[in-house]
């Protein structure tokens, strides 16, 4: 009888606490015609350097020919954005549906710009999977420019940037991979860069920043391939076209141009400390198919001697880029981690300072190509 009881109680425990989930969960409903789901957050600063944000979310009305709404807001704070955005609009504004968060590079040159990024980080229903994507001018120029003949402008941005990181020619850095980043003192970070090319979107590249999140450079397609090929995080093979020494340009073609596809690469990076200095030794070997020849040439009877010219390109790209991330004193590359993980004493002693100490460090890239296919033309 007494256990009877207990489970009869039991019973009524579950029964009551099923109906406070069902309410509450209720009392946090919010239909969809109430809401203002934003798809794209941006960051810009005005000719006075205040702090603008716009937003851009879908409408859903039979009897709207435009499909998208944007807003531009002046608030003090990020938080205060959604009060100020919520007298705009018919619905209450909603952050849990953003897909790209779209950084002005006015707003990527001030040091703390960041933390403009907290309360998604305080609010647990906020996401963490928004792609970072700078811009190189102001906001005002993409924001509003809704082409007719593309998907809306944040499923366009966040495409482009899957697209564009599946073939290593961007990174895909969500809000929660920038902090990572950010927190981490071997590696600096990198997000997508667009920019505006005759009225068009255009994905650029990448954009780096420093220890502290602020824009320090921006690298091309081919070169952020390069970035990604050190950072040991290429997708499959990758393109690159490069020039070929002794190769002349005729007319207004680049007919000194050769393109590959790259494979099977392999990257080695042996670490040490000599003489107060960090040393980096870098091994890259590739196995390269020819996808283009602009210059007639005999491969099958000179391979060896195109092969030999395309490590030499290639080795002269790699130490380029190099030469410019540590003129930038960043790391892009993560070299830090590799100080971090093989001299560790040393390295603890400059990870403060960690950009200047790579500025000054030997890296020494070796390149060893190999021609694996010569494509179906002789």
């Amino acid at each position: 009888m007494g256990e009877a009881l207990r489970n009869k109680r039991l019973l009524h425990l579950i029964l009551i606490a099923t109906v406070v989930v069902i309410i509450a969960s209720c009392s946090d409903k919010l239909d969809m015609e109430e809401a203002t789901h934003a798809l794209l957050v941006g960051f810009d600063l005005d000719k006075e350097n205040e702090f603008i944000l716009y937003s851009t979310s879908p409408v859903f009305s039979k009897n709207v020919e435009k499909k998208t709404r944007e807003l531009r807001v002046k608030p003090q704070t990020n938080r205060q954005s959604r009060g100020k955005q919520d007298s705009y609009t018919d619905g209450v504004f909603q952050g849990r549906s953003i897909q790209v968060l779209l950084v002005s590079k006015r707003i990527l040159q001030q040091e703390n710009w960041f933390q403009l990024t907290d309360v998604w980080f305080r609010d647990p229903k906020n996401p963490l999977t928004p792609r970072i994507i700078a811009f190189d001018g102001p906001l005002s120029e993409i924001i509003y420019l809704n082409p007719k003949d593309q998907p809306m402008m944040p499923l366009l941005l966040r495409e482009m940037v899957e697209t564009k990181n599946a073939r290593s020619e961007t990174v895909k850095t969500t809000l929660q991979g920038l902090h990572q980043q950010l927190r981490e003192k071997g590696v600096t970070p990198i997000i997508s860069e667009v920019r505006m090319k005759d009225k068009q979107i255009a994905m650029t590249g990448t954009t780096l920043l420093d220890h502290k999140g602020k824009f320090a450079d921006s690298l091309n397609m081919q070169e952020t391939t390069l970035l990604r090929i050190l950072k040991k995080n290429t997708k499959k093979s990758v393109n690159l076209t490069i020039p070929i020494s002794g190769e002349m340009k005729i007319g207004p073609f680049h007919t000194d141009k050769l393109s590959l596809n790259a494979d099977e690469i392999k990257v080695k990076i042996k670490t040490s400390f000599l003489k107060d200095k960090f040393q980096f030794d870098i091994h890259i070997t590739m196995r390269v198919g020819l996808s283009e020849l602009l210059f007639p040439y005999d491969v099958r009877s000179q391979g060896k001697e195109l092969e030999n010219k395309i490590t030499e390109q290639v080795q002269m790209q790699f130490e380029n880029l190099i030469k410019k991330i540590q003129t930038d004193k960043i790391d892009p590359i993560g070299l830090g981690l590799y100080a971090q993980a093989h001299e560790y004493s040393h390295f603890k002693k400059v990870e403060d300072q960690w950009g200047e100490t790579l500025a000054n460090a030997d890296i020494h890239v070796s390149v060893k190509t190999i021609i694996g296919a010569m494509g179906s033309v002789k």
